[in-house]
Order: structure tokens, then C-alpha cells, then sequence
């Protein structure tokens, strides 16, 4: 049942022995990639492990039952205890996104709603930010363009674990349900008459791409430069400090402004460009992929409405795994862990009934 374990427990002790050699760790690149890779496999052998001494116990038992009827009781219930480590096993083998052990680029933009919807969007990033506060992640906010009342028409947010997280706990592997359409139903701070409207805002999860992780030929980049306007300083407006940049190929373009050097918002750009082009490679591989494949590994549809934030009600409702709850102002306050975790469990349910 679990063959596949044996092959893991030996890439698991290659690994340990590797990352004891110090000159592996003057790669901070293929360091940082073992320990990532180490901390995947720990959770599945040390269940590995579990399982075989639990058998080995079993076995010993039983044997011993022939002589001690005693010993029958010990048999069984360290075979029941076998049984639910074989289910944890089972679980913990259910294929992982690749991606999970990402850091993130969080984009979030305002839609249908006018200004309300841009002030929702403000409501999202606050909303996400104290998530990633409470995961202790940091984060850094790369480009914003900001409405009249105080909300956002357009905001790229990084989201970063410190350290190597575990497995499961890195920012994509808990956000990338988050992509989607989410919609909002309250009555806006723009109208006088009382009445409930809906807007939305569209969130987009992008795992943030290493220079490993994407080829770029900068002879396939067109870059132009141009004067910033908003927010950035002394250089604002009197200088071409503002940056796009267009990948030819794919006609991806991104701009950046919110930094008051040409250079610095040169490399913001970039790191957005990697994320974007990473997600679309990741997004052409889902769809040459099986039908089951592809559910499992596509992580947003952005033409779907994905969540309802009701005011009036007080409810938050996910629509694709029909999670649904009256605790909208704690969960704007970034006590999101509920709704993801319905998320993430439907995912691994459907995982499991395709049976991969």
C-alpha cells in the first residue's frame, strides 16, 4: 500500500545527509531548496515509521497471545492504532501542489461597484494582512493605485513565511483558494437612501518565482519609462521614475510606480513579471494535463463569484464548497483559518476520490 514510502524514506536520508555537509549551505539557493523538500517528507516518514513499529508491536503481540490470552487485547488495539496511522498516511501521500512551499504575490483589484467596490478592495487587503499577522508572515506592499475615499483600484501585496515553513503552512499552500471573485453585499458609505448594493473585487494568488523557477530573455522585454502620478514623494511628477514592462511574447504588462527610483521600481516590476509568467506556465500545464489532474491542480477559475461577504447578515458564504458562517466582522479582521482549511479539505477529499 504505501511502496511509494520506501523510495520517500530514501530521498529523505539523502537529503538529511546532504544538508550536513557544510559546502551545501554556500548555496543558499539549493540549501534553502533541500530543507523545503526535507520538511515535506518529515510528516510522512516519521508516519512511516509509526506505521511499521505499530505492525512490528502488532506481530509481537499476537505471537504472544498464542501462550497469553492477555496479549489478544494488546494485539488489537495496537491494530486499530495502525489503522488510523494508515489513514493519516494515507492523507499526508495525497499529491501536493508543487507550488505549496511558496512565498506570494497577493493582487487585488477593484470591479463591478464603482468606488464601493475600491473600498472593498481596501477592506480585502486589510483583511489579508492581518491574516498574514497572525501567521507571522510578513509582507510588503509592491505597487498600489488608490481611489478618491481611501480604497484601491489596484494593489500588489508579497506575502512571505519566515523561515522554512511546514509542510501545508507556507502562504500559497493556505491562500491560493483565495483567487477568485469575491463579492460584497452592504450598503456603501456612497449612498444616502439606506439601500444594499453588490459590487466585487477579483483577487489574484500568484506564487512568487525564484529566478530558477523562470527563464526571462531580456531581449523579449520592452521597457518604457514615464512620470509617476500619486503617492511617492519629492519625485513624483518630476521625474521619469515609473516603469512598464511588457513581455513581447506573451503580451503580459506590468507597471510600477510606488518607489521613487527608475531601478527599485524596475525590480518590482520584474518580481510581478516571474509570478505572472510562473502561474501562466503552471496554468498551460494544468490544461494539457487529465480532467482529474486539472481539478486538482487548477486553483482558480477568476470567472467565478468564489465568496459573498453579506454585512446586513453578518455571513460569509464560499461558494464552491458551500462553507458558510455569521462571523463576517471577525473573519474581516483576519480570522480566515475556518474558511481556508473548508477549502483545503474539499481539495484533498476530491484528491483522494480520483483516487490519486
Amino acid at each position: 500500500m504505501f511502496d511509494a514510502c520506501v523510495e520517500m524514506m530514501a530521498e529523505f536520508m539523502a537529503i538529511e545527509e546532504r544538508l550536513a555537509q557544510p559546502g551545501v549551505h554556500a548555496n543558499p539557493a539549493e540549501a534553502r531548496r533541500l530543507s523545503r523538500r526535507h520538511a515535506e517528507l518529515r510528516p510522512i516518514i516519521e508516519a512511516y515509521r509509526e506505521w511499521i513499529v505499530l505492525g512490528d508491536d502488532a506481530e509481537a503481540a499476537r505471537e504472544l497471545a498464542e501462550t497469553d490470552h492477555a496479549f489478544a487485547d494488546e494485539a488489537s488495539a495496537l491494530n486499530e492504532q495502525r489503522v488510523l496511522v494508515s489513514e493519516r498516511l494515507r492523507m499526508l501521500m495525497v499529491p501536493r501542489d508543487p507550488l505549496d512551499g511558496k512565498d506570494v504575490i497577493l493582487e487585488i483589484k477593484a470591479g463591478e461597484g464603482g468606488e464601493e467596490s475600491a473600498l472593498f478592495a481596501g477592506d480585502l487587503l486589510r483583511m489579508y494582512l492581518r491574516y498574514a499577522d497572525q501567521r507571522g508572515w510578513s509582507t510588503e506592499l509592491i505597487e498600489a493605485e488608490e481611489s478618491d475615499l481611501g480604497g484601491y483600484r489596484d494593489v500588489a501585496v508579497a506575502v512571505k513565511a519566515r523561515g522554512v515553513p511546514e509542510p501545508g503552512e507556507a502562504p500559497y499552500a493556505r491562500l491560493k483558494f483565495e483567487g477568485g471573485v469575491h463579492r460584497v453585499q452592504r450598503v456603501p458609505v456612497t449612498e444616502s437612501q439606506g439601500r444594499i448594493h453588490t459590487s466585487a473585487a477579483g483577487v489574484l494568488v500568484l506564487p512568487e518565482a525564484e529566478d530558477v523557477d523562470v527563464s526571462i530573455d531580456p531581449n523579449d522585454l520592452r521597457i518604457d519609462v514615464f512620470r509617476s502620478s500619486g503617492p511617492g514623494g519629492q519625485s513624483v511628477n518630476t521625474t521619469d521614475s515609473a516603469v512598464r514592462i511588457t513581455h513581447v511574447p506573451t503580451g503580459t504588462v506590468v507597471s510600477c510606480q510606488n518607489e521613487k527610483s527608475q531601478l527599485q521600481n524596475r525590480e518590482q516590476a520584474m518580481r510581478i513579471l516571474r509570478a505572472r509568467l510562473l502561474a501562466a506556465a503552471q496554468e498551460q500545464a494544468a490544461q494539457e494535463a487529465s480532467d482529474s489532474r486539472r481539478a486538482q491542480v487548477r486553483t482558480v477559475d477568476r470567472s467565478e463569484r468564489i465568496r459573498t461577504y453579506n454585512f446586513p447578515e453578518n455571513r460569509i458564504s464560499d461558494h464552491r464548497v458551500g462553507y458558510k458562517a455569521h462571523n463576517l466582522d471577525q473573519v474581516l479582521g483576519g480570522d480566515l483559518d475556518a474558511v481556508i482549511q473548508a477549502c483545503l479539505e474539499a481539495s484533498d477529499t476530491a484528491a483522494l476520490a480520483e483516487g490519486v
